[in-house]
Parts: C-alpha cells; sequence; structure tokens
C-alpha cells in the first residue's frame, strides 16, 4: 500500500528548498537601493572608460572549446561510480564503459581534423 506520510521529509525539503529562494529574491528587492542615473547604466571595464560598443560578438571557437571540456567534464562525472564498483561489475560493464569513452574521443578525434578546435 501506497503511503503518503513516508514522505513528508521529501515535501519539507521540496517546500523550504523553494521558499528560500523566493524568499531571497523578494528580501533583495525589497531593501535594495533603487539608484538609476547616467554612472550606474554605464558598462564597467576595470575602471577604464569603456571604448567602443558594449556588444563585441565572440568567435564560435570559444564556444567550441567550452563545449569539450563540457562533454569532457560530464564524462569524467559518470565514469567515477563506475571505476569506484569496477571489480564487482564484469566484463560486459567494461566494454560499455570503454564505448562511453570511446564516442567522445572518436568525436573530438573528428572536430580535430577538420580544423574546428584550432585557436588561430
Amino acid at each position: 500500500m501506497f503511503l503518503l506520510y513516508e514522505y513528508d521529509i521529501f515535501w519539507a525539503f521540496l517546500i523550504i528548498s523553494s521558499v528560500i529562494p523566493i524568499l531571497a529574491f523578494l528580501i533583495s528587492g525589497v531593501l535594495a537601493p533603487i539608484s538609476e542615473g547616467p554612472e550606474k547604466l554605464s558598462s564597467y571595464e576595470s575602471g577604464i572608460e569603456p571604448m567602443g560598443d558594449a556588444w563585441v560578438q565572440f568567435r564560435i571557437r570559444y564556444y567550441m572549446f567550452a563545449l569539450v571540456f563540457v562533454v569532457f567534464d560530464v564524462e569524467t562525472v559518470f565514469l567515477y561510480p563506475w571505476a569506484m564498483s569496477f571489480d564487482v561489475l564484469g566484463v560486459s560493464v567494461f566494454i560499455e564503459a570503454f564505448i562511453f569513452v570511446l564516442i567522445p574521443i572518436v568525436g573530438s578525434v573528428y572536430a580535430w581534423r577538420k580544423g574546428a578546435l584550432e585557436w588561430s
């Protein structure tokens, strides 16, 4: 039988974790000083007067490097539990993990050969 009272801690945690950020935004909106002047609306560049337009288009290469980093970072996070229980899992899981690692490696080699990872 499904008993709803077994999940009281879960619901309490869900409600508290939802209310705290909402209260933080409301309190900061009420207590924050409101002063919008020309100095506040200007862009800030390390104390130096801004030169040119603030909207600069970045090259796609920055995003490519960031995506490659995120892919390998997430892959490392997923491989950690597998590595901790490697002795219990067996050969089939080793083959699956090998394929899991091989797919991003093949993708990065493909991107490297196409010149997508060239910085210049």
